[in-house]
């Protein structure tokens, strides 16, 4: 059999397994130890876009402790997220922990932030859509518009970054490329709020699990969890799934877990 051939039935394989844990895996039941429930519980496009991007931004350790800071974090900011943030509330916050790292003063700095971003740009998808449309490859796109938010955030903020919103020229930035898929990718179990940008255009939410699973099914070759890490894995899911590359982060977690619970 030649390379070719067994290429082709490699990927023919590795499509109806990918395809098989996305259907099994991505459902309304998912949501209910999901960070992503947060952004479920609100109404509002303002409230719903602030919960997936702070969600996102503590989202990495124990998925139950995840939850409980997320839910210490909402029920720092009341009802709604966008009246806490633009009403100056926030300003009230001290300094307690909420999520390992991250301290109400990290909140201050995101409200801050996101106070201007609402104000520049009226939505954060608008902020996003500013950078995708320049005459860049449409594939390096979605990186233009995490650097602007980063740099809006800063410029709310005296000009100083933050070690929670990720340096999209350096790292895989996986909490924010999995708010994007969040926001853009369609329900149930995604949001499916923002219209405008296409799931075509996502990059896999990289972390250590995810990466883990794509070396042992030979979908990544990198060594290191960086951005051409997250380009190299997307672009090979992407053979399967032009449309919807993301899609598979939902495959690769369930197969991950799989692999866990059996040990």
């Amino acid at each position: 059999m030649s390379a070719d051939l067994r290429g082709l039935f490699f990927l023919i394989f590795m499509k109806d397994i990918l395809d098989y844990w996305f259907e099994k895996v991505c459902n309304y039941s998912f949501i209910i130890d999901d960070p992503l429930q947060f952004s479920h519980r609100y109404k509002k496009r303002e409230d719903i876009e602030i919960a997936a991007f702070l969600a996102a931004t503590i989202a990495w350790g124990n998925r139950k402790m995840i939850i409980n800071s997320c839910n210490k974090m909402f029920t720092l900011m009341g009802k709604s997220p966008y009246e806490f943030i633009m009403s100056g509330e926030y300003k009230k916050l001290k300094n307690k922990n909420i999520h390992r790292t991250f301290f109400e003063n990290d909140l201050k700095y995101f409200c801050k932030g996101l106070a201007h971003c609402y104000k520049e740009y009226k939505n954060l998808e608008k902020l996003f859509l500013r950078a995708l449309c320049a005459p860049v490859p449409p594939r390096e796109g979605i990186w233009n518009s995490l650097a602007l938010f980063r740099n809006e955030m800063a410029k709310a903020n005296k000009g100083q970054y933050t070690k929670h919103i990720s340096d999209p020229e350096k790292s895989a930035c996986k909490r924010l490329n999995l708010a994007l898929r969040w926001l853009v990718r369609p329900k149930p179990v995604d949001l499916g709020l923002w219209k405008d940008i296409k799931p075509s255009e996502l990059y896999i939410p990289l972390d250590v699990h995810v990466a883990r699973t794509a070396r042992e099914l030979g979908l990544l070759t990198r060594k290191s969890n960086d951005k051409k890490a997250v380009i190299e894995l997307t672009e090979k899911l992407r053979t399967f799934c032009p449309k919807d590359p993301v899609k598979y982060d939902f495959a690769l977690f369930g197969l991950g877990l799989q692999k866990n619970q059996k040990k």
